[in-house]
């Protein structure tokens, strides 16, 4: 009973820091019919959190494997929520770039040290992990509804109000972390002797991830102008689609926890990017109000992986903890991104239907990958 209440705030604080990763694209839509941004530049946006986030979430998750950091998580919280409240001040599209880009840094910031914590706190239980991660997810899944209702009705001048889960967030952080000092302390650790790290395990997982992410964001960032296309609907059409997308990633998310729970996650991870090929496929080609029920199979799909894929990485890098959730927890909201304007480019240039085609392919690659990876297996 000890361990369930730290775990149940840091997932309500993970969730508190996600919504602004799904704020990013659920802004897109407004940076457009405002702004006149084209695929390019709203995906560019995109870009901006994303790459700063992949490049610097590593780095924070090196310094967390050497020195416990928990107050990165209230101050990169404070961050994430500044960033997001400030781009849609300004007309300037560098100043917006610059204030995703903040955004950005405080999600980079926090994902490796809560990582850490929460599987301290939680003792390496995946279903615990999935409790941490489903925190995220349902961020994500509130997002567009929060953006919708601060932004579709005060314009983007009213982004300032979309600070307030930040203060929640750092408020949360407190007694978690309170809990967590009086049982674990907050010095250096060193590694258990008997650990050993599969790095060429951990390499191929990367690898699959970086896959997972290209078609998360390339989704997520253009299914709400999608559907308002392939509906012929309005903006509430899109927004209902980036909703189904993100509740789709919370219940993946359970849904992964307890099918690791039967079977052994690389197994699990396989055979939901098998359906998820199959559910971008009907995502890009079947018109229609068929398309939400394919959004969410693909989301279902991609987040089934997520949490299994955080402890797989801790566990082919048991002695890197943290360097392990930098990359893989944070890739799978970074790097793809980095594809984001590629995939905007194309749309540019032929239409949305012809840039979204090849993220078909990309989860079969990525089950391809898991066909070569192993259940790790705990020192005696």
């Amino acid at each position: 009973m000890p361990r369930i209440k730290p775990i149940t705030l840091l997932s309500a604080g993970h969730g508190c820091v996600d919504v602004y990763q799904g704020a990013v694209a659920s802004l897109v839509p407004f940076f457009v019919a405002e702004r006149a941004y084209t695929y390019a530049a709203a995906s560019g946006v995109v870009l901006a959190a994303s790459l700063l986030s992949s490049v610097v979430q590593p780095l924070f998750g090196v310094l967390t494997d050497r020195w416990t950091m928990p107050w990165l998580l209230p101050v990169s919280t404070l961050l994430a929520g500044l960033g997001i409240a400030l781009s849609g001040l300004t007309a300037s599209y560098t100043l917006t770039l610059a204030f995703v880009a903040l955004s950005g840094l405080g999600v980079a910031a926090y994902h490796p040290e809560s990582a850490r914590v929460a599987r301290r706190v939680s003792g390496g239980s995946h279903s615990a992990m999935g409790r941490f991660s489903l925190g995220g997810n349902l961020g994500f899944a509130v997002a567009p509804i929060m953006v919708a209702a601060v932004v579709a009705t005060g314009g983007l001048r009213s982004s300032p109000l979309l600070v307030v889960p930040a203060l929640i967030g750092g408020l949360l952080c407190v007694p978690a972390l309170r809990a967590l000092a009086a049982t674990t302390g907050t010095g250096p650790r060193g590694t258990d002797a008997r650990a050993t790290d599969d790095r060429a395990s951990f390499v191929k997982l990367s690898l699959a991830v970086v896959l997972r992410a290209i078609v998360f964001i390339g989704l997520s960032t253009f299914i709400s102008l999608y559907a308002q296309q392939r509906t012929g609907g309005g903006a509430v059409a899109g927004t209902a689609a980036l909703f189904v997308l993100y509740l789709g990633g919370a219940v993946g998310t359970v849904v992964g926890g307890g099918l690791a729970d039967r079977w052994d996650r690389v197994l699990v991870v396989r055979r939901s990017y098998l359906v998820t090929a199959v559910a971008v496929a009907g995502v890009v080609l079947v018109p229609g109000p068929a398309l939400y029920l394919f959004v969410a199979l693909a989301s279902a799909g991609l987040y089934i992986p997520f949490s299994l894929q955080v402890t797989l990485g801790q566990d082919y890098l048991p002695t890197r903890v943290g360097t392990a959730a930098g990359v893989t927890l944070g890739l799978t909201v970074s790097i793809g991104g980095v594809a984001g304007p590629l995939i905007g480019a194309v749309a540019d240039a032929t239409t949305l239907q012809t840039a979204l085609a090849p993220l078909i392919v990309l989860p079969a690659l990525a089950w391809l990958v898991f066909r070569t990876l192993p259940e790790p297996v705990a020192p005696p």
